[in-house]
């Protein structure tokens, strides 16, 4: 079935199960309802097995709440779930254009970018969104990759007609930084799935944007 793809995310929440303080399901749960738009489901540990039982009940909480699914990487489990789409890394995973013709024109694809020249490339071969990253530091990737700043926001201004969705290092206390240089959807994973409470800590990265998009 076709889908408008969405132009802007806002907050985009990626899960990890190493450093959640419950289950991803739960997080998954907790962000649905305090109004995210989109999951990106990311597991390292897994067996393909249970990335897909798990990736279904996420599914399932997805779809009750309105909000896009996104499979981190592996385009077969994506598949497997009938999720909304994939992100990939060009350098890592499996190439864009493998990826679409498993997945079809209407599903979701995602590129990782480090650098302006790479976001750029990511549009030009199709891709309906890409991240820019790391803007600061972060212990979720290894090995770290050395943070890039805001500057190519800044420079992506302008430039792309597809979504940028800034990564990396992006807290409460550094977001109004990051949505001044420009970008407006935020992709978190720490500072929302280490936290006590996912869905208050949610509500107050989607408050943040929201009343940032409101003063300009």
């Amino acid at each position: 079935m076709y889908f408008k793809k969405p132009k802007n995310f806002g907050l985009y929440l990626i899960t990890d199960s190493r450093l959640t303080k419950k289950t991803v399901i739960e997080d998954a749960k907790a962000a649905a309802k305090a109004g995210v738009k989109i999951i990106q489901y990311r597991e390292k540990e897994l067996s393909t097995r249970q990335m897909i039982k798990e990736a279904k009940e996420i599914k399932k909480i997805c779809k009750k709440h309105g909000v896009l699914l996104i499979i981190n990487d592996r385009v077969d489990v994506a598949l497997a779930v009938g999720a909304d789409g994939v992100h990939i890394s060009e350098e890592d995973d499996l190439p864009y254009k493998y990826a679409r013709k498993l997945l079809g024109k209407n599903k979701i694809i995602g590129l990782s970018a480090h650098s302006v020249q790479q976001a750029l490339r990511n549009q030009k071969i199709g891709a309906d969104y890409t991240s820019i990253g790391p803007i600061g530091y972060t212990a979720t990737k290894k090995p770290a990759r050395k943070p890039i700043g805001l500057a190519p926001i800044n420079q992506l201004k302008g430039k792309l007609k597809i979504p940028l969705v800034a990564i990396g290092g992006i807290n409460e206390k550094n977001i109004g930084n990051v949505l001044k240089a420009g970008a407006k959807n935020i992709a978190v994973i720490s500072g929302i799935v280490a936290k006590g409470n996912v869905k208050e800590a949610v509500k107050r990265f989607i408050m943040a944007i929201n009343s940032y998009r409101q003063l300009r």
